[in-house]
C-alpha cells in the first residue's frame, strides 16, 4: 500500500522499545501514548485501520515478579477496549495480533507424546482431543481454562473484538500468532525463545533446558515478520466478509525445532557450550505446540515463505553485528 499514511502509538516503556523512533525515518510517524489511558486515544487522528500488537507478551507476564496481573490485565485487556473504542469512533477496521496461548493448557499437556530423534511428536493415533493433527493445532482446538493469565486476556480481547465487530458494523480480523522471529527482535526466553537463545549463546550467558526431562525435547514452530505482514497486507486490502475471523498464523510442522536442535544449529554456526539441565516444570509451559494454519491458507491464500533456517541466520547474522544486543534490550 505505497499511498498509506502510517502512524503508530507506543508508550516505549519496554528496553530497546526507544529505537521504534527510527521508523520516522520511513515516514511513519510515532506518537507517544498509552492504550491504557483512553484520552491519549482520543487525541489521534482518525484511520482506516488499527492493528493491534500492543500487549505484555509472555505467558508468564502477572506471575514472573516483572509486572503484576492488574498491570497485566490492562495493558492486555483494559488496553484492547480502548482501541476498540477509537475504532468505533472512527469507523475503522481493526486487526488484532492475538497468540496461539489461547489454547487451554492442560489437553497440550496431557498429549500423548513420543522421542523421534531429538524431539517430542505427538502420537497422533492415541491423541483423540479435536483441533490437533499432523498438521498441529487448529483452530477448533479447545480454548477452555486455564489458559494462562495472559492467553485468558488475548482470549478475552478477541471476544470483544468479534462482538464490537458485529455490533458496530467494523470489519475485524483475528490472527492467532506462533513464535515470531527475526533480526532486531526484543525477545525474552518466554515471548521469543528463537531470537534469545541465539543471543544468548553467542553471548556466552546461561541457558537452561527447563521441564520435561531437562533434555530440550519441547517443540516450537516460527514464522517471520515480513510473512505476517503479507498477511495483515491481504486483510487489510480485502473488501469480501468472510465466513471465519480468526486465523492460525504460524510456521508449521515443517518450520519447526526443539530447543536441542536449536542448540545443535548454534553449536554449528557459534560453537560449543553446555546448557543446563533442569527438570523442575514451569508454570504453564507445554512440551509441543505447532500451529496448523490451512485456514489462513484457504481463507486468505497465505503461507509462511522464509525457511527457519534463513530466519535463524538472519538472527544469527544481527547478533554477530550487535554483541551488546542483549544488554540493550533485557539488560
Amino acid at each position: 500500500m505505497p499511498d498509506a499514511e502510517v502512524f503508530g502509538l507506543d508508550n516505549l516503556s519496554r528496553p530497546g522499545s526507544e529505537k521504534n523512533r527510527r521508523l520516522a525515518a520511513g515516514d511513519i510517524r510515532i506518537i507517544h501514548g498509552d492504550i491504557r489511558v483512553a484520552s491519549d486515544l482520543e487525541s489521534l487522528p482518525p484511520a482506516d485501520w488499527v492493528i493491534d500488537a500492543a500487549a505484555l507478551p509472555s505467558v508468564l507476564a502477572g506471575v514472573d515478579n516483572h509486572s503484576s496481573s492488574r498491570q497485566l490485565v490492562e495493558h492486555n485487556l483494559f488496553g484492547t477496549v480502548n482501541v476498540l473504542e477509537y475504532c468505533r469512533r472512527s469507523h475503522a477496521g481493526f486487526i488484532l495480533l492475538s497468540t496461539s496461548r489461547v489454547y487451554a493448557i492442560r489437553p497440550l499437556s496431557e498429549l500423548t507424546l513420543e522421542i523421534d530423534g531429538k524431539r517430542f511428536v505427538p502420537r497422533f493415533s492415541e491423541n483423540k482431543v479435536a483441533g490437533i493433527s499432523s498438521g498441529g493445532v487448529s483452530e477448533e482446538f479447545s480454548t477452555d481454562a486455564p489458559v494462562s493469565l495472559y492467553g485468558a486476556t488475548k482470549l478475552a480481547s478477541e471476544v470483544l473484538a468479534l462482538e464490537y465487530g458485529d455490533t458496530f458494523g467494523i470489519p475485524v480480523w483475528i490472527n492467532r500468532c506462533g513464535v515470531l522471529a527475526g533480526a532486531g527482535q526484543f525477545g525474552t526466553a518466554e515471548q521469543g525463545i528463537f531470537s534469545f537463545w541465539l543471543h544468548t549463546w553467542r553471548a556466552k550467558r546461561a541457558l537452561r533446558y527447563i521441564g520435561f526431562g531437562g533434555r530440550g525435547l519441547q517443540v516450537r514452530d516460527a514464522f517471520h515478520p515480513e510473512d505476517l505482514a503479507d498477511l495483515v497486507l491481504k486483510q487489510l486490502r480485502n473488501s469480501e466478509t468472510k465466513p471465519r475471523r480468526i486465523c492460525n498464523v504460524g510456521g508449521g510442522i515443517d518450520q519447526s525445532m526443539s530447543l536441542l536442535e536449536l542448540s545443535e544449529w548454534c553449536t554449528d554456526r557459534f560453537g560449543p557450550r553446555q546448557v543446563v539441565s533442569d527438570t523442575q516444570g514451569r508454570l504453564f509451559d507445554i512440551p509441543w505446540m505447532v500451529l496448523d494454519s490451512t485456514r489462513a491458507r484457504t481463507e486468505w491464500n497465505w503461507q509462511p515463505r522464509r525457511s527457519l533456517c534463513s530466519i535463524l541466520a538472519e538472527i544469527a547474522d544481527h547478533a554477530e553485528k550487535n554483541p551488546n544486543w542483549l544488554e540493550k534490550t533485557i539488560g
